[in-house]
């Protein structure tokens, strides 16, 4: 799986800089696996500008410019809260892609109604967001692995949706 995910990192950066793109990242239940992954591609400084690794609701409504609200209606765990954190970043680090990623990785967090592997997940541009809801059943490294290869896929998605 790990040169599955090293190849559609580089297909991301091709992809990036053939059409001239810049992306940006924030993080919660990955850690920063997701843009540790993009900056293994050889140039990645060419388009990938910065991240926030937003482990606590404080960071995500203070830098990311989640609403409070959200956070308390809906939880960390949501499709609202991957949707900001996606455009919030986008914003932040003024790219053209801003890809958000929340979740329970496990193996604890979870509840009946947000179980372990439960991960939300944004891909936001100037043609609009995008956010998939998973379902991972893996360990707490299998569910992060599986969250980025996911959103390196929707990325992939979005740049060719939008060049």
């Amino acid at each position: 799986m790990a040169e599955n995910i090293v190849a559609i990192a580089a297909e991301i950066g091709r992809l990036l800089e053939e059409n001239g793109l810049t992306i940006s990242c924030a993080e919660s239940c990955t850690g920063g696996l997701l843009t540790s992954t993009l900056t293994d591609v050889p140039g990645s400084s060419a388009y990938l500008t910065g991240s926030v690794v937003s482990y606590t609701n404080e960071v995500k409504a203070r830098i990311l410019g989640v609403p409070e609200e959200s956070l308390a209606s809906c939880g960390a765990v949501s499709e609202p809260v991957a949707r900001a954190m996606a455009e919030g970043v986008r914003t932040l680090m003024r790219t053209d892609i801003g890809v958000g990623i929340t979740g329970i990785a496990g193996p604890g967090g979870g509840t009946v109604g947000k179980p372990v592997g439960l991960v939300y997940i944004a891909v936001s541009s100037p043609s609009g967001t995008v956010v998939s809801e998973n379902r991972f059943l893996g360990t707490r490294l299998e569910n992060k692995r599986a969250s980025v290869e996911k959103a390196l896929w929707m990325t992939v998605d979005m740049i060719r949706s939008i060049s």
